[in-house]
């Protein structure tokens, strides 16, 4: 786990002194630093994520590089859906949401299309990668 988080940290650095922007296997995607609270330890926990802009919402995916089980931070917010987002140099309250089943499909192959990455990540797990979205709370 120390490795992910050392990983996480180098990626959360690069994009907090570049703008928002990171290089490497996420150079020229959009990224986010997602902060959710721990679901058992109430603890601040900071992630950084691919998202696909929609509107006045971001789509993330709970895809863990295809791994058979969901991200601690796709449980953290549905135990406590009030995030906060650093998108490029903008940092803001949110509420994340599931999306339903059936917008769940549509959006996802349009991540893939974008970031073909996400199909591979699709193919490796027996499980339906979920898509939360997260809309900017009003002030």
């Amino acid at each position: 786990m120390a490795e992910a988080n050392d990983w996480n940290a180098k990626i959360i650095e690069e994009f907090r002194n570049n703008q928002g922007k990171v290089g490497g296997m996420f150079e020229g995607h959009p990224m986010v630093i997602l902060h959710t609270t721990g679901a058992k330890t109430g603890k601040e926990r900071v992630n950084p994520l691919v998202y696909l802009p929609d509107g006045k919402r971001i789509l993330i995916f709970a895809s863990k590089g295809g791994a058979p089980t969901n991200p601690d931070w796709y449980h953290n917010l549905l135990a406590n859906p009030n995030v906060k987002v650093e998108v490029g140099t903008e940092t803001y309250e949110g509420v994340a949401t599931p999306v339903s089943a059936e917008e769940r499909d549509t959006i996802y192959a349009k991540q893939v299309a974008v970031f073909p990455g996400f199909g591979e990540y699709e193919r490796k797990t027996t499980r339906k990668i979920p898509v939360v979205a997260i809309e900017r709370k009003s002030a």
